[in-house]
């Protein structure tokens, strides 16, 4: 679902509002806050419509739903590439359990999903950054990297001809690049800078076993 710019503060609005006051708001009031017309706030609330993001019912003044609160409360099945999100839960202390139906999207992992790939990690070298052998790393793809950042860098290997490739935290260095494993028992990787070459950077973790 791709959202202009109004339109995603328009459905932002009506999310807050809703979450802080258990209605939804009128055109009047978006009007208002906006500094708009009640036609330019219609035409944005028509629009999230069409688009899914939103029901309104006829002849009803606070008539705004937001689509994913209604599939939460109703246990439809969600959008393909969406879960719903019921509430919170602790993993500490008990804590009060509170109904705040929310969606997430696969789209909310990187802002340009259609160009990121996965790759499966094997080996505990990440483990203190809840990394584990097994699960899959959404790696969208750059050359470079900030300080701290988790990224997949590669060198080439001497014996086969190839590439060999590794997630971990990099760290630029003068003319090297120190690859950081979040795992005390092991050291880092101190490398001459112009063997280094970044792949993409760590954007998501899907773990499927638990």
């Amino acid at each position: 679902m791709f959202l202009t710019e109004k339109q995603v503060a328009v459905l932002d609005f009506i999310r807050d509002y809703i979450h802080d006051k258990r209605i939804s708001p009128t055109l009047e009031e978006m009007s208002q806050y906006f500094g708009v017309s009640k036609i330019t706030i219609y035409e944005h609330v028509k629009a999230l419509q069409e688009k899914g993001a939103v029901r309104k019912h006829a002849n009803r003044k606070r008539s705004i739903e937001l689509v994913e609160d209604a599939i939460a409360r109703s246990g439809m099945a969600m959008p393909p590439g969406q879960l719903a999100i019921r509430g919170r839960v602790a993993a500490g202390e008990f804590i009060e359990e509170v109904d705040a139906p929310e969606t997430f999207a696969l789209d909310d992992l990187a802002r340009d999903l259609h160009t990121c790939y996965m790759l499966r990690v094997e080996g505990e070298s990440m483990i203190d950054d809840h990394i584990c052998s097994g699960d899959l790393v959404i790696v969208q793809p750059a050359r470079t990297a900030e300080n701290g950042q988790i990224v997949v860098a590669r060198i080439d290997d001497e014996q086969t001809g190839g590439k060999r490739g590794t997630v971990k935290r990099f760290y630029r260095e003068r003319d090297k690049v120190r690859l950081q494993p979040a795992n005390a028992a092991l050291e880092p990787m101190v490398l001459d800078a112009a063997r280094v070459e970044v792949e993409g950077r760590v954007v998501g973790v899907v773990r499927g076993h638990v």
